[in-house]
């Protein structure tokens, strides 16, 4: 039925009232435990940007945007186009350390809370931007993943470029695991115990990296992006969490947007982002949120990813973000940072955790 722009106004009017009415019913509330977000400060939403410890410009660029008006996706993937530029992150985009052949291949995936539309890309050579072609899978397709030459097709349909991916730095890197490598690869036996790993090659069992950005923009709406180069040197074709809707990323505009890094193959395994927005669509704050899910991916880890004593030998990492502007971090290993943008600045924070390292 046609609307006239007054009534329009008037519906606009309104929306904007019961939000406003909404927000003024919120009084301050401390996260519980760990390292969380500070009490609201306001009786209004507020923007912030969460993102993993390597994604402190990223957050930066972010909330410029979302400052200026933006787009929360938008401002996610602005943020994460940073890191996949820069060489020097050997887990993103440009740089990153490639599969036991010496290729690069990237994954990613971005949510818009708003239209609740995903798109992601898998195995993807030779192209730099995967966040961006996952967000124009989301917009200009009715799908939501694509992978390998399919993914690369499209990139060039779209006019992305195609370049050499692998760095100078990278594959030295790749040289040196290919010349020091042994039976201990992603390959395993029934019996196999993580002990067993030569020293020099223990660094590649915890080579995390990766960058998941989540943004709360000035408009209340979520979203989120996760974009990486995989786990180093893994078997060619090998897709982790990032680029799975569910496991290493998930936004619901109602509840929270949530993401992660770390060991893919466990956040899949247990649809790990899902449910750090769940728990907070229970009421959990997002640190508490994250530090559930952390425990539930211990409690169901059996196989291949432990020392012989039962401890996690893998980090997981998550970031999350409520519709109220709280954040949170949690990390199954100590040691862990994220990044935060909000409107006290950006800055590093320490994540809250489940075991000490070591």
């Amino acid at each position: 039925m046609f609307r006239s722009a007054t009534t329009r106004k008037r519906r606009d009017f309104l929306r904007t009232g019961i939000v406003a009415a909404a927000g003024s019913m919120l009084g301050l509330k401390v996260t519980k435990g760990g390292v969380g977000a500070p009490a609201i400060k306001s009786k209004t939403l507020r923007p912030v940007a969460i993102s993993s410890g390597n994604g402190l410009a990223a957050t930066e660029k972010a909330m410029e945007i979302v400052f200026n008006g933006g787009d929360c996706l938008d401002a996610a993937v602005a943020g994460v186009k940073i890191q996949e530029d820069d060489p020097e992150d050997t887990s993103v985009g440009y740089g990153g350390l490639p599969n036991e052949r010496g290729v690069v291949q990237l994954d990613a995936s971005v949510m818009h809370g708003p239209t609740h539309r995903a798109g992601a890309v898998g195995a993807l050579e030779n192209i730099r931007y995967a966040s961006e072609v996952a967000k124009i899978i989301m917009e200009r397709t009715k799908r939501v993943f694509l992978v390998g030459k399919g993914a690369l097709e499209f990139a060039r349909m779209y006019g992305f470029k195609e370049e050499n991916l692998l760095t100078e730095q990278a594959r030295s890197l790749w040289q040196y695991w290919i010349e020091n490598r042994s039976k201990f690869d992603d390959y395993m036996t029934p019996t196999e115990s993580l002990d067993d790993i030569p020293e020099q090659l223990r660094y590649f069992i915890d080579t995390g990296g990766t960058i998941n950005l989540n943004v709360l923009d000035t408009h209340g709406n979520l979203g989120g992006c996760t974009t990486t180069s995989g786990l180093a040197f893994k078997i060619p074709g090998r897709i982790g969490d990032s680029p799975i809707i569910g496991a290493g990323l998930y936004v619901d505009n109602e509840f929270g947007a949530a993401g992660s890094t770390g060991l893919g193959e466990v956040n899949i395994q247990t649809c790990a982002s899902f449910l750090v927005v769940e728990e907070m669509g229970r009421g959990k704050t997002p640190t508490d949120a994250c530090m559930a899910v952390c425990q539930r991916i211990v409690e169901r880890t059996k196989v291949g990813y432990l020392w012989r004593d039962g401890r996690p030998a893998f980090n997981v990492n998550f970031y999350a973000i409520n519709k109220r502007g709280e954040f949170g971090c949690a990390s199954i290993l100590s040691g862990s940072q994220y990044a935060v943008h909000d409107e006290d600045g950006a800055r590093h924070m320490d994540a809250a955790y489940l075991y000490e390292r070591g």
